[in-house]
């Protein structure tokens, strides 16, 4: 069985002010990296063996500032980098409501390309550690398309809101993938 840890990166200052990030690489904020170092006292009683990014910085500051005590190998891959959302990037909703009420942004990477390398990240996950546990550390567009890939995804709300710095489970069972729990802020309250 494969399990998978999956972390929302640490905020940023455009995830405070409401702006779509996507592939727009924004550094952690002060509040990002102390949500970080939360996460990182999570995995004091929840062991894994290797760590998984998106190359983005907000999610690779965040898998290295995970990683700080326990220095597992970190791999970066971009089958987990947010989806881009074209000139949507950098609006507010209510800009990009009004801008583009459809929802149709130019140079958005389509959602077919997007399903179709998560899900080519899960594969390698699966491949590299069939019987470990791994922290993933990804973006909010790719946690809650992966929820929507696994068997048992009406577990998740679809409106949910996933915090920076939750953290979900997703494992492996007779060759499927599953949700476990989803969005733990427990670690996120000290």
């Amino acid at each position: 069985m494969t399990k998978v840890y999956v972390v929302r990166h640490g905020e940023t200052d455009w995830n405070r002010h409401g702006r779509l990030q996507g592939a727009t690489d924004i550094p952690l904020n002060t509040s990002g990296i102390a949500q970080a170092t939360a996460c990182r006292n999570y995995f004091h009683d929840n062991k894994a063996v290797a760590i998984f990014t998106s190359p983005l910085k907000r999610a690779s500051d965040t898998a290295a500032i995970i990683n700080e005590p326990f220095q597992l190998p970190i791999t970066q891959l971009s089958a987990f980098q947010e989806r881009a959302f074209g000139q949507a990037e950098g609006m507010t909703y209510e800009e990009r409501s009004k801008v583009y009420p459809r929802k149709n942004y130019p140079g958005q990477e389509s959602f077919s390309h997007f399903i179709a390398r998560l899900k080519e990240g899960l594969r390698i996950i699966e491949q590299q550690y069939p019987n470990d546990a791994v922290i993933l550390v990804a973006h909010g567009a790719v946690i809650h398309n992966l929820f929507q890939i696994v068997e048992n995804d009406d577990l998740f709300p679809q409106n949910a809101r996933l915090s920076n710095g939750g953290i979900s489970t997703m494992y492996t069972k007779d060759s499927k993938w599953w949700l476990g729990k989803y969005n733990e802020t427990h670690h996120l309250m000290v």
